[in-house]
């Protein structure tokens, strides 16, 4: 099977570049890019070898002797993320296959019985970010390793997570990165990352759009490679987080999947990965899409509002899901077309009601960040008002690990989150060393109970 992908406009202009080629928007329009594959070739396999084919890699395909990619969910779907990349030069952390928890009881809590969750966050650098940035680094050492590139480094705006997966994989393949962070507005263990990565981080005095402003500035001169969403070839690789749910459920297709929603890059690629399963047959139907947002970082759910007629960048606030705090993401436009291929709609949620979600999955055995907590939040609303029906299976996407917030976790126990009633809070008791205190406060908790 003769494979190949290419960049082309998604909005329809002509032309076609390679996936090497250092170049993000048409030249045409201005529109962002795509990679397309050639479906003509996917489509030599049925969808019943597809799914045998990607069944056999969850169990160790690709797991030869001397293969880079070994227990990769992105490198062992090669065919329909990037087949030029030739495996010497994967860079791969083991991202990819990470669990699929059912949790009833925080679904019953939420008004949506058949709760599942993605735990994107189970990654080696905490994110979903991984899966995008592997197949965006591995590009980038194939074109140094070919030469003629003119790329000398690789640089993105982050609110935490994207300049952590970077800072990681840059690393591992001994590439420089540069990282511009919003100074003073991500946690301490965000920040900490891409500088034990060695990468160069740059803490500006400003939010991400900002930080975003400038970096496409810099990346102006192609010796520095951008990394953030706008470039299509992170897509290829977030994309695969939606054929592994329907892997995982069996191929069977959830009704809805609901995700948190900020510079819209991850949306637009879980579309994109289901899209083409549909396509080549690997599943039957598409599922709905839920983008959920923080109120105080809400373009999205206010164009929603407009029916998509009117988009109108914002200056974010200061939420607790600070990695989607964006007025002004990149893809919109992939955004909206993936909501209305999938029937989907967009829903936000306050920073109280974030935080309630967050609490109650933990108390059901999880431990979500706050951007995950934007996502049970409106689970519930739209469970609340009848738009996820009774007996839906339901998939929300946790997007990064718990530890990384922990200031938000000490917060909301220690009472001290704005905006936010700690129904669920659960200080230390503080008591004497004496047995006869420690067994009367037990009583008294047991009785609670």
């Amino acid at each position: 099977m003769s494979l190949s992908a290419w960049y082309r406009c998604i909005r329809g202009c002509e032309g076609r570049y390679s996936v090497f080629d250092v170049i993000y928007r048409c030249p045409t329009c201005g529109g962002l890019l795509e990679v397309a594959h050639d479906t003509a070739a996917l489509k030599e396999r049925s969808g019943a070898e597809w799914r045998a084919l990607f069944d056999q890699g969850s169990r160790g395909r690709g797991q030869e002797s001397g293969v880079r990619g070994q227990g990769s969910g992105v490198w062992d779907k090669v065919e329909w993320v990037l087949p030029q990349i030739r495996a010497e030069n994967r860079v791969t952390l083991g991202e990819g296959y990470t669990p699929l928890i059912h949790s009833p009881r925080l679904g019953r809590e939420l008004g949506a019985k058949d709760l599942w969750v993605k735990q994107c966050g189970v990654s080696h650098t905490g994110s979903f970010k991984d899966l995008g940035m592997t197949v965006l680094v591995s590009a980038v050492a194939q074109m140094m390793a070919d030469g003629g590139s003119p790329v000398r480094a690789v640089a993105c705006a982050s609110t935490g997570d994207t300049s952590a997966a970077l800072a990681a994989y840059a690393a591992a393949a001994g590439i420089p990165a540069i990282v511009f962070l919003p100074r003073g507005k991500i946690s301490t263990a965000q920040l900490i990352q891409p500088i034990a990565n060695g990468a160069h981080v740059l803490a500006l005095d400003t939010d991400f759009d900002g930080c975003m402003r400038i970096v496409k500035e810099v990346t102006r001169d192609n010796s520095i490679y951008l990394a953030n969403s706008m470039n299509s070839l992170r897509v290829e690789g977030q994309k695969t987080v939606g054929i592994e749910i329907v892997q995982q459920l069996g191929w069977q297709v959830p009704d809805w999947i609901v995700l948190p929603s900020g510079n819209l890059g991850n949306i637009s690629a879980l579309a994109k990965g289901l899209a083409l399963a549909h396509k080549l047959g690997v599943i039957d139907r598409l599922p709905r899409l839920a983008a959920a947002q923080a109120e105080l970082a809400n373009p999205l759910y206010r164009a929603y509002q407009t029916g998509f007629q009117r988009f109108e960048p914002m200056t974010a606030g200061a939420t607790a899901a600070s990695a989607i705090r964006i007025g002004d993401p990149v893809s919109y436009e992939k955004a909206v077309a993936a909501l209305r291929q999938f029937d989907g709609v967009v829903e936000q949620a306050n920073e109280d009601e974030l935080a309630d979600a967050a609490a109650l999955a933990d108390r059901a055995g999880l431990y979500a960040c706050p951007h995950t907590g934007v996502a049970l939040a409106v689970t519930a609303k739209l469970a609340r008002r009848g738009v996820i029906q009774p007996g839906q299976r339901v998939v929300v996407i946790s997007t990064a690990h718990g530890l990384k917030f922990s200031e938000f976790k000490i917060g909301y126990h220690e009472g001290a989150l704005a905006d936010v009633v700690t129904r669920h809070r659960n200080p230390p008791v503080e008591l004497p060393a004496d047995a006869g205190a420690v067994k009367a406060e037990i009583v008294r908790w047991l009785q609670g109970q």
